[in-house]
C-alpha cells in the first residue's frame, strides 16, 4: 500500500489563510501527523509567511517576464484574422525542456528557425500541414509525434539553439521528447537517438520521411479516426496503461469543466465537491492535478459562495473570472484536447467515459484501510450529483445503494469498483450489440482479459446465451493495485525511470517543475522589500476583497 507525498504537494506550495485552514482541518484524507505540521504553519502570522511569500513570487516574475518574453499558449485554437490555426507547439527556452519531458508522444519533431528568413515563412505552410495530422484536438494520429518550432532569432533562445548545434534555417531534428530535453545534438556525435531530417522541403516529403523511419503509412488524406491501421495503442498490452495518466489528467480537467459548465455548484452540492476535491487533494495520480485541485480548494469559498443561489452564485462568477481558464485543475505543462490510451477507433466511443473509470480505480488503489468507506462515500456522492448522464448516474447509484457496507479495507473497496466497472460493461455489451453502436477495435469485455492477468481467470462456462468468468480475486486484487497504482503513474520513458533517486516519489516523474535559481544576494534584497511592503500589501487585500463583495452585492441588487 502506498500514498502519494500528500505534504510536499499541498502544504509548502500554498500560502496559509483562514479559508485553507478550514479546509486542511475538516479534511479526512489527512493523518493525524499532517494535521500536526498544518497547526505549526497556520501559528505563523499572516504578515510573516502569507504577503512575504506572494511579494516575493510577484516580484521575480516581474523581474523575468522580460527576459522570458510573451509565452504563447502550448496549444493554440484561437485564430488571427484570416489565418489558419497553428498545429505545431512554439517552444522557447522557458518551455523546451518541461514541454518535451512531460509529453505523451514517441517521437518529436523540433524545428529550428528564424522569422526573418524568407525561406522558413514559406516552408511554415508545408510543416502545418503535417502537424495537423498529429497535434491538437483534432489530430487524425494523436500521441504519436509531438511537432514543435523554436525561432532562433529571438535572444532567450540563443543558448538553446547553440546548444543543438543550429547552422541553417529551417533544420529539423527527429528523436525521442525526452532525449532532447535531456542534452543537445551535435552532427558529429555517434548513436545519437537525435537525427536531422533531411529531406523534409515538402509535408509530403516529411511525412514520407517520417513513414520510412517508424515504418507507418501515414497520408496528408487521412482522416479523424478512419485510418485504423495506424492506430498505434493496444489497451491489452500492460505496458500502454503508462500512457493514460494523461487520460486521467485530460478526464479530470474535463470533469471540472462540465460541473462548472452545467452549474452543479449549488448550496446542496457544496459538501460533496469539496470532498471530491479533497480526495483528488490526496490521492490523485498526477502531481499537477493534485495542485491544481489544492489551488480550487483554496479558493473555494470566493469562487462559490455559501448562502447564495445558484443564479446569484452565477452572478458572481461573471463579475470575476473564468473558472476553469484561471484555474487549470491539471496544470498547462503539456497539451490537451485528446485522448490516447483511451481513444477510440470511432469518434463516439470511449474517451471521456474510459478516463473517468481509470481515474476511478486509481483513486481507490491510493487509499488505505481507513479511508475505504469514507471513499465509497465520497465517489458514490460525486456521480449522484455531479454525473451529467441520467442512466448512468442512476445504474451507478444502484450499485451503490446494494453495496456491502461499510468497507474496512482497501481491498474491499478495488474488488467493489471492480465488480460494478464489469457489471457496466456486461450491461452495455448487450445494448451495444443490439443496437451495433460498440466500436469494433475496442468491443466491451469482461475485465481484465486473460491476456493481461493469466492468473486472474479461473475458468469461462455458458450461462444462456452468454459467458461466466470464474475470479480468482486475490489475484485480481493484486493485479488492480500494480495495473492502475505504479504502473500507472510510471513512465513508459526507461531513462527517466532509471534515473529515478531512491528517496524519490515514481510518481513524481511524471510532473514537471518550474524552479528558478535566484542568486543569494537577490533573494535577501527581495524578502527585505517584500518586508517594507507587507503591510502595504496586507491593506490592499483586505480592500480588494471588500470592494469584491460590494460590487456582487451591488449587481445582485440589479438582477
Amino acid at each position: 500500500m502506498y500514498s502519494p507525498p500528500i505534504l510536499n504537494q499541498f502544504l509548502l506550495l500554498f500560502p496559509s489563510n483562514n479559508r485553507a485552514e478550514s479546509i486542511y482541518r475538516r479534511s479526512p484524507f489527512f493523518t493525524n501527523p499532517f494535521r500536526v505540521f498544518v497547526d505549526f504553519i497556520f501559528s505563523m502570522s499572516l504578515f510573516t509567511y502569507h504577503h512575504l511569500f506572494l511579494l516575493f513570487l510577484l516580484l521575480v516574475l516581474e523581474t523575468f517576464a522580460s527576459a522570458v518574453g510573451h509565452r504563447r499558449s502550448v496549444l493554440r485554437s484561437l485564430e488571427e484574422g484570416n489565418r489558419l490555426p497553428d498545429y505545431a507547439v512554439d517552444l522557447n527556452s522557458s518551455s523546451f525542456e518541461s514541454v518535451l519531458k512531460e509529453s505523451p508522444a514517441s517521437f518529436a519533431i523540433v524545428e529550428f528557425f528564424a522569422h526573418w528568413c524568407p525561406a522558413c515563412r514559406n516552408y511554415k505552410p508545408h510543416y502545418e500541414k503535417a502537424a495537423k495530422l498529429f497535434n491538437g484536438p483534432n489530430a487524425v494520429h494523436p500521441g504519436i509525434i509531438l511537432m514543435t518550432r523554436v525561432d532562433c532569432a529571438m535572444k532567450v533562445n540563443t543558448n538553446l539553439c547553440e546548444k543543438f548545434s543550429v547552422g541553417h534555417f529551417p533544420m529539423l531534428l527527429w528523436g525521442p521528447p525526452p532525449k532532447f530535453s535531456l542534452s543537445g545534438w551535435d552532427p558529429k556525435q555517434e548513436k545519437s537517438e537525435i537525427i536531422a531530417i533531411d529531406d523534409a522541403r515538402t509535408a509530403e516529403r516529411l511525412l514520407n520521411w517520417i513513414n520510412k523511419r517508424i515504418g507507418s503509412s501515414f497520408s496528408l488524406d487521412d482522416e479523424k479516426y478512419e485510418n485504423e491501421d495506424t492506430f498505434p495503442w493496444n489497451a491489452t498490452v500492460p505496458e500502454q496503461i503508462a500512457r493514460a495518466i494523461y487520460d486521467v489528467e485530460e478526464a479530470t480537467a474535463q470533469t471540472f469543466e462540465i460541473i462548472v459548465d452545467n452549474k452543479r455548484i449549488g448550496e446542496g452540492t457544496r459538501a460533496p465537491l469539496v470532498k471530491f476535491f479533497q480526495l483528488l487533494v490526496a490521492h490523485h495520480p498526477s502531481k499537477r492535478c493534485r495542485k491544481g485541485t489544492a489551488e480550487i480548494l483554496i479558493n473555494f469559498d470566493d469562487l462559490w459562495p455559501s448562502g447564495l443561489s445558484i443564479d446569484l452564485q452565477n452572478v458572481s462568477l461573471s463579475h470575476g473570472q473564468d473558472v476553469t481558464k484561471h484555474f487549470p485543475i491539471c496544470g498547462r505543462e503539456v497539451p490537451r484536447g485528446y485522448w490516447i490510451f483511451c481513444r477510440g477507433s470511432k469518434n463516439d466511443t470511449r474517451g471521456y467515459s474510459c478516463g473517468l473509470w481509470i481515474l476511478l480505480h486509481s483513486l481507490s488503489v491510493r487509499i488505505g484501510d481507513g479511508e475505504a468507506q469514507l471513499t465509497f462515500t465520497v465517489i458514490c456522492d460525486f456521480v449522484h450529483n455531479f454525473f451529467t448522464c441520467e442512466e448512468c448516474r442512476r445504474h451507478f447509484q444502484e450499485m451503490c445503494s446494494s453495496a456491502p457496507a461499510p468497507f474496512n479495507t482497501t481491498r474491499a473497496l478495488v474488488l467493489w469498483l471492480w465488480r460494478s466497472h464489469n457489471i457496466v460493461n456486461e450491461r452495455l455489451m448487450r445494448e451495444e450489440k443490439e443496437l451495433e453502436t460498440r466500436d469494433p477495435r475496442y468491443p466491451k469485455m469482461m475485465w481484465p482479459p486473460k491476456k493481461l492477468c493469466p492468473s486472474c481467470v479461473i475458468s469461462v462456462g455458458k450461462k444462456g446465451s452468454g459467458k461466466v468468468t470464474d475470479w480468482n480475486e486475490d489475484e485480481v486484487y493484486k493485479f488492480l493495485m500494480n495495473y492502475y497504482g505504479r504502473s500507472l503513474i510510471s513512465s513508459y520513458k526507461d531513462d527517466s525511470i532509471t534515473n529515478i533517486k531512491k528517496d524519490e516519489s515514481v510518481d513524481d516523474v511524471i510532473t514537471t517543475t518550474h524552479a528558478v535559481a535566484v542568486p543569494v544576494g537577490a533573494a535577501l534584497a527581495i524578502a527585505l522589500a517584500s518586508c517594507a511592503f507587507g503591510a502595504l500589501a496586507c491593506f490592499w487585500r483586505t480592500q480588494q476583497k471588500n470592494r469584491k463583495y460590494l460590487h456582487l452585492l451591488h449587481s445582485l441588487k440589479n438582477v
